[in-house]
């Protein structure tokens, strides 16, 4: 089955219901977009629909809405703009429905009670089960239809234009498989499955970790045997991070190396930054303020490396007592001067 087909098949299958409310890349659209651009340039080359015109070219009305000669500035326009728009609304999508399926998972103290409550009245173990399972097949399968419809825009026009889009949807944050929310979803199915006593394949098989090696990653594998790894080393200090923090650049740091990097107190936190602080890595600034706190990536570790996690901890509290201490010794010394 082709890849159109088959997300079409996804749009409108069991998880319609699902989609309603999130946004989705409008494939089946830009793919026409394309077969009409190939038309006006393969009308255009041979001659036969176009007619010189002071030594440029006129491409008959019904294609030259799309496309003009060799350079396609209206399809591109449109093309690119029209893309960048919806993998905007996918990203934004994907990150509020993952952000509320981790609350409901980590949720504690009266959310928690009344969590314990509901159980009793319906099943959530398998609504979260069946929410997490959407949520990695909504993103698979609009990264796979970005990356496909880019691949063609290519093909189309002899080009590495859509190459470079990715790289700047990279650039911009809004490309989907290096968002640290999916890293948080894939923490998530593995402690999800090692706590609720479910099936292990039923939901997070696309997602497995390796802490034993010398560089530890988490792995998604995705369809036609593609997989992507994500580095769970902290770029400071060189380990495995401890209460990791992902800036909105996508760098994950260990939270006292960050706020060391940024020049703020653990007890303060990376979000309390100033705006010109910048990422230790790509130097990118204003990346402090939309951190992201990896909670389930923090539980997963803590399971994973339980000698090191307590280690880290220990070594946490100790900086951040001192640091804190220095702190109130100055504001103390300002008040008495």
């Amino acid at each position: 089955m082709k890849f159109g087909e088959t997300f079409t098949e996804f749009l409108h299958g069991d998880q319609e219901r699902f989609l309603v409310k999130c946004s989705h890349v409008e494939y089946k659209r830009l793919k026409k977009v394309l077969k009409i651009c190939r038309s006006c340039r393969n009308q255009t080359d041979d001659g036969s629909n176009g007619e010189e015109l002071g030594g440029r070219t006129r491409v008959d009305s019904k294609t030259s809405s799309f496309c003009r000669c060799e350079s396609c500035p209206l399809c591109d326009q449109m093309f690119f703009s029209e893309l960048m728009k919806e993998a905007s609304d996918v990203v934004g999508c994907f990150s509020s429905r993952v952000r509320r399926l981790l609350h409901l998972h980590i949720s504690s103290g009266l959310q928690r009670y009344f969590g314990v409550l509901r159980h009793c009245f319906m099943n959530d173990q398998q609504a979260l089960l069946q929410e997490g399972r959407l949520l990695i097949q909504y993103v698979t399968m609009n990264a796979l239809a970005i990356r496909k419809i880019l691949k063609k825009y290519d093909k189309v026009h002899s080009s590495h234009t859509g190459w470079r889009f990715r790289s700047k949807m990279r650039a911009e944050h809004i490309e989907i498989l290096q968002s640290p929310w999916l890293i948080e979803l894939g923490a998530f199915c593995i402690n999800f499955n090692e706590t609720s006593g479910l099936n292990p394949n039923e939901l997070c098989s696309p997602f497995s970790c390796d802490f034993s090696s010398s560089e530890p990653v988490m792995t998604m594998m995705l369809p036609d045997s593609m997989k992507l790894e994500y580095n769970l080393t902290c770029p400071i200090c060189l380990d495995i991070v401890f209460n990791p923090y992902a800036l909105s650049c996508g760098h994950l740091f260990c939270k006292s190396c960050a706020c060391s990097a940024a020049s703020v107190m653990i007890f303060q936190g990376p979000k309390s930054a100033s705006s010109d602080s910048k990422c230790p890595v790509c130097r990118e600034d204003r990346v402090y303020a939309n951190s992201v706190h990896m909670i389930e990536l923090d539980m997963l570790l803590k399971k994973k490396c339980k000698e090191y996690w307590k280690e880290r901890l220990v070594a946490e509290r100790t900086e951040m007592l001192k640091q804190t201490k220095a702190y109130w010794d100055l504001q103390a010394k300002y008040m008495i001067y």
